[in-house]
């Protein structure tokens, strides 16, 4: 959860008092980089006592980067890469190992789908579990796990406005009010409006989450949400590159050069409702306490996207390029709609037995996802070409495609889970865990026939040995699992000589991971830091197989990554706060692979490659500090060095970083305004990556924000 509650500091800037609401609730600050406390384990632990590395976001941290969405967090995560999504949904990588794809972005520990935009309003902070965690999550989550907490209601009133005027025509208004209704119920509402024009792309957001709990921190507590974001937008596609003579993109033009068409549009949404119960078991007699929480969660989720993939004239160089340059756009579209319902109940309790300590974390979930798509619903080619010299021309092109014939699947999956956190000695604690999923899915043509089903049954154990000589140091070994089930929306692959799906009729990936790290409370307990070693290897890949007549795929493949992670978070001095997170794999590699090297040297990684998106260096730094009691100044950068796309092995993007500042004056206790300059080089970079194009990342931008709390 968040609060108002501020971390008192001789910065001299104005605080507010700290608020305690109840023994058994946890108030965290609203104003902090540092974080001791998750859920992304399941049930509420301390980040020392998890065997692998976290990497927390806070609400301080978003809002003094001004980041609006995920996509702008994650892209200052370390080890996050993005692959420029053919139909135009960005595919997350982390450590090279896909994560939207797979499923791996959550909300409140539940699984949340992969098609639409995201925004941050509603967001408490965001977690990033880096390697393999199946045992806690399920399919998916190779790489890593993102996880968005919610606000949640507070035993307190506080209200909170803020609104941001930046470059590009940005009109951005958020509401946070926090209203204590009785002893122990409150109603929580965040809001948001957002209004942006970059020279011919735009976008237009709109959100809602009201949560109203009861029985906060009393044995019974509960509490009942909606949620609703709708993203109208006019999306930048693509921008077509230039190899340099020995295959390095060279950017050329401008991020803001919008070539779509004016017809474009990129519409996404997600409405749901959860209702959650908490209760709290208390047993003195036993020397035991505990908690029992059950979520359940319904949505739909949509996302439909016609767009112009833009491309230079056959015969275009960097030497004959001019503003007569023709540019020609072909349509890009595709529908997605999901109907996603989910069920789960996770059980923590801490107990003596024969003398030792246990922390149980127990528990079961269930989702159920009715997925329609249509991933090729462009239309014909509309022949409106333009050139580099008149972008956003303001071309216009009817929609005449009628409605969407949609492949069809439903997926259910149950999962039942345990884990023990042993105190064997006052020093060492071992972490034992194992989880078994049934996966079930079924496949269905547009005339609904089933053209396949899939059944797996999966067992994911964790282990972990934690070391822990002092409350400020913890050590720690780790092993976990992960699988990758072939039976999902984005690998449905029909084979037309079998009409069958080609890729769902394949076994699960499995992949496993191994961390030896530490984390340190630094600075008297201001800021903590965390360092690891980790070996992170997907050991049966899927391969195309080389009988094209093939009804599956081989599950041959292997590949492994290997580096270290860095994160460091909190208050250096009492004026100086600092975050950063840095993800070094000097050592990645396509270990075996039946991918056959292309003629003209290109194509996908072969076997003895570096996989794609998998940069050696990669993370960000931001850090502030009070040169007077109503003036504070920040500034860091994001950085990723070089990579290749996803199939186009001859093709690299060079490394970049950008630079970002802020300014922020104190008004008086409730009101302050702050200034943001994004990329101040306005650097001109290649972010997200596909095998024929890329996307460039955001140029300069300005924000002028002002908050008041009241």
């Amino acid at each position: 959860m968040g609060a108002w509650a501020q971390e008192t500091s001789d910065a001299g800037s104005p605080t507010l008092s700290t608020v305690t609401v109840r023994e058994n609730v946890q108030v965290q600050a609203k104003d902090t980089l540092k974080v001791e406390k998750t859920r992304i384990g399941k049930g509420e632990q301390e980040l020392r006592d998890i065997p692998q590395t976290v990497t927390v976001f806070t609400e301080k941290l978003m809002a003094d980067r001004n980041q609006d969405d995920l996509r702008a967090v994650l892209r200052s995560t370390a080890g996050v890469t993005f692959q420029a999504g053919e139909t135009g949904e960005e595919d997350v990588r982390m450590r090279g190992f896909s994560l939207l794809q797979a499923g791996d972005l959550y909300i409140d520990g539940m699984r949340d789908a992969p098609l639409y935009e995201r925004d941050t309003f509603n967001d408490d902070r965001v977690e990033v579990l880096k390697g393999s965690a199946s045992m806690l999550f399920g399919k998916g989550s190779t790489g890593g796990v993102v996880n968005q907490v919610s606000k949640m209601p507070l035993l307190l009133d506080q209200k909170e406005v803020s609104y941001t005027f930046g470059t590009g025509r940005e009109h951005r208004l958020t509401g946070d009010f926090n209203i204590q209704t009785g002893k122990d119920a409150a109603l929580r509402l965040n809001a948001m409006v957002h209004n942006e024009y970059d020279f011919g792309a735009f976008k237009k957001k709109r959100g809602i989450a009201p949560t109203y709990s009861w029985g906060i921190g009393s044995t019974d507590e509960f509490s009942v949400g909606a949620y609703y974001l709708d993203v109208h937008g006019r999306p930048l596609y693509n921008h077509p590159w230039f190899l340099s003579s020995k295959g390095t993109i060279i950017p050329t033009l401008p991020a803001r050069n919008y070539y779509g068409l004016a017809s474009d549009y990129l519409d996404t949404s997600a409405q749901y409702v959860t209702f959650s119960h908490t209760h709290r078991f208390e047993d003195e007699g036993f020397n035991a306490d505990g908690t029992l929480q059950t979520r359940l969660r319904h949505g739909r989720y949509e996302r439909d996207l016609w767009a112009s993939a833009i491309r230079f004239a056959p015969g275009t160089t960097l030497a004959n390029l001019n503003p007569d340059t023709v540019i020609i756009r072909t349509p890009k579209g595709r529908v997605g709609i999901s109907e996603l319902t989910q069920l789960q109940s996770d059980y923590s309790r801490n107990f003596s037995w024969f003398g030792k300590n246990n922390a149980i974390l127990a528990g079961l979930d269930y989702y159920y996802d009715d997925a329609r798509r249509n991933q090729n619903f462009a239309g014909p080619a509309s022949g409106l070409n333009t050139t580099v010299g008149t972008p956003n021309d303001g071309a216009w092109r009817p929609d005449t495609r009628g409605n969407p014939v949609f492949n069809t699947y439903a997926v259910h999956d149950l999962g039942l889970y345990m884990q023990d956190t042993l105190e064997l000695t006052g020093a060492f604690k071992l972490v034992a865990g194992l989880r078994y999923d049934h996966f079930s899915a079924s496949y269905y043509s547009p005339s609904g026939k089933i053209n396949n089903e899939r059944n797996d049954n999966l067992f994911s154990p964790r282990l972990g040995l934690l070391y822990q000589p002092s409350p400020v140091a913890s050590y720690y070994v780790s092993y976990g699992t992960s699988y990758n089930t072939s039976g999902d929306a984005y690998q449905y692959d029909i084979n037309p000589n079998a009409n069958t799906a080609k890729t769902a009729n394949t076994g699960p990936e499995k992949s496993r991971n191994f961390e030896i790290g530490g984390k340190f409370d630094l600075f008297e307990r201001r800021a903590a830091l965390g360092v690891a070693l980790f070996y992170s290897e997907k050991y049966n890949e899927r391969n195309t197989d080389p009988d094209v007549a093939s009804e599956q795929q081989l599950l041959s493949g292997k590949r492994h990554a290997a580096g270290m992670e860095f994160n460091l978070a909190g208050r250096i001095t009492p004026k100086w706060e600092m975050f950063f997170n840095h993800t070094w794999i000097p050592d990645a590699k396509i270990d075996q692979s039946n991918q056959v090297l292309a003629a003209n040297g290109g194509g996908a990684q072969v076997q003895g490659d570096r996989p794609a998106l998998t940069p050696r260096h990669s993370g960000s730094l931001w850090t502030t500090y009070a040169l007077t009691p109503e003036l504070r100044l920040g500034g860091g950068l994001n950085y990723r060095g070089r990579q290749n796309p996803e199939g186009a092995r001859n093709v690299t993007a060079p490394g970049f970083a950008t630079l970002d500042a802020m300014l922020e004056y104190t008004i008086d206790e409730k009101n302050s305004l702050k200034l943001n300059v994004s990329n101040l080089a306005n650097k001109l970079y290649a972010d997200t990556l596909y095998r024929g194009f890329y996307a460039p990342g955001p140029a300069r931008a300005a924000q002028l924000t002002f908050k008041s709390r009241f």
